[in-house]
């Protein structure tokens, strides 16, 4: 598999960039004085920070879903959850 088409390629890449925007986000939170914002900002890090702890785990094929091989189609199709009908 060439390096554009393997997703740890580009999963590396994203994750360097999530790291960026964590450490912009944290600096921003001391030049700010709106404790709101402030939240927002901190809620903001810790949400990518969970981004790249499942690029991670991707990676390491750690969590059962990404060790599964390709789901096959049964042949049935689920409703949407919450839709009862096709009323709505």
């Amino acid at each position: 598999m060439t390096t554009e088409h393997n997703p740890v390629h580009h999963t590396q890449k994203i994750k360097v960039l999530f790291r960026q925007l964590i450490g912009h986000l944290r600096e921003d939170i001391g030049k700010i004085t709106d404790s709101k914002a402030q939240a927002m900002f901190e809620t903001s890090a810790e949400v990518l920070t969970g981004l790249v702890k499942a690029f991670d785990d991707y990676e390491e094929r750690a969590e059962p879903a990404w060790r599964a091989g390709p789901r096959k189609a049964s042949g049935t199709r689920r409703k949407p959850p919450g839709r009862a009908n096709n009323l709505g």
